[in-house]
């Protein structure tokens, strides 16, 4: 499976922490290469492995850890299911998915939580609308105008946002690592991405709505796609929104979660999309083409949309 590198900014002070968490990634099978920057406050690994798995190492050591960076080049994409940037039905599932443009294809990297176990189908939709919940975000990403079918299939006889299923534990958690040789990361920015509560049939059913959407269900979960930093892009350590360090504002973050999400319930601002004509979204995203900013930065950001903030900045 294809490797791909990963930056992370880890909380260390001193080669002591250094060690430490050298030591805590030794024993973990999937990592190629290995780069620990004290000065940087930085840890680079090359894997193919799930980021999570890496991040919740690292942090087993005592250490905190915040993702930084994601892939070698500039195509690198995020969205966040529920919680306070995305949506879920009554707000029990959350979750992050990373899309990373490789040779080989998008590397679609993510960890789901709140789920019933077993499996969910995974797909992008055509619209990166939550005002209304997933009810908003049209339907499957289709530019061939093809029937649905299995990430598998020839082109032209599935959506291109058809992604096939994830698989919940028994704790409600889904960590997938997959690589689709269809999917290009610039075309589905600003689109959304949709976890359902049933599992997608992959368009072999006998029915008519196996060939719409494999009978996956309702909606459960959905986020908007956004452009993400790449690696060695985010080098900001303290946000501009509110001046906390990245340290300060991961705390923040997941401790204001409920209130936020209140927030962004309520909220119907409008941006504008310098490309594509004008769309209501739910929740704003707000990036830079000359800055790269980390989704904690999306999430205090995007409150702040109805003033530009800059000259060159791109609202999906």
């Amino acid at each position: 499976m294809s490797l791909t590198k990963i930056e992370f900014a880890v909380n260390m002070t001193c080669q002591k922490c250094v060690n430490t968490v050298r030591d805590s990634l030794l024993d973990l099978n999937g990592i190629e290469n290995l780069d620990i920057s004290l000065e940087r406050g930085t840890v680079v690994v090359e894997t193919n492995l799930p980021f999570t798995l890496i991040q919740e190492k690292i942090e087993k050591s005592g250490k905190k850890a915040v993702l930084k960076g994601y892939g070698e080049n500039n195509y690198s994409a995020v969205t966040m299911l529920g919680g306070n940037s995305g949506y879920s039905v009554s707000n029990n599932i959350k979750g992050i998915i990373r899309f990373v443009q490789t040779v080989e294809g998008c590397i679609v990297d993510g960890t789901v939580d709140g789920l019933e176990p077993g499996q969910h189908g995974m797909h992008i939709h055509e619209c990166g609308d939550i005002s209304k919940g997933c009810e908003s975000v049209g339907e499957h990403f289709n530019p061939y105008n093809s029937i649905h079918g299995g990430p598998e299939d020839d082109i032209f006889k599935k959506h291109i946002g058809d992604l096939g299923n994830i698989e919940a534990d028994n704790n409600g958690r889904a960590l997938f690592r997959i690589i689709n040789q269809f999917l290009t990361v610039s075309h589905i920015i600003g689109r959304s991405l949709v976890i359902t509560d049933k599992p997608d049939d992959l368009g072999k059913g006998n029915d008519q709505q196996s060939k719409i959407d494999g009978n996956s269900g309702k909606r459960l979960a959905c986020g908007i796609i956004a452009r993400s930093s790449s690696l060695f892009q985010n080098t900001k350590k303290i946000c501009a929104c509110d001046g906390l360090t990245i340290w300060d504002e991961r705390e923040s973050t997941n401790s204001n979660q409920k209130e936020l999400t209140k927030y962004t319930e309520t909220s119907n601002k409008i941006c504008i999309n310098k490309n594509i004509k004008e769309r209501t979204f739910g929740i704003i995203f707000v990036l830079f083409q000359d800055e790269s900013w980390s989704e904690s930065h999306i999430i205090c950001c995007w409150q702040h949309c109805v003033q530009p903030l800059s000259d060159n900045a791109v609202y999906i």
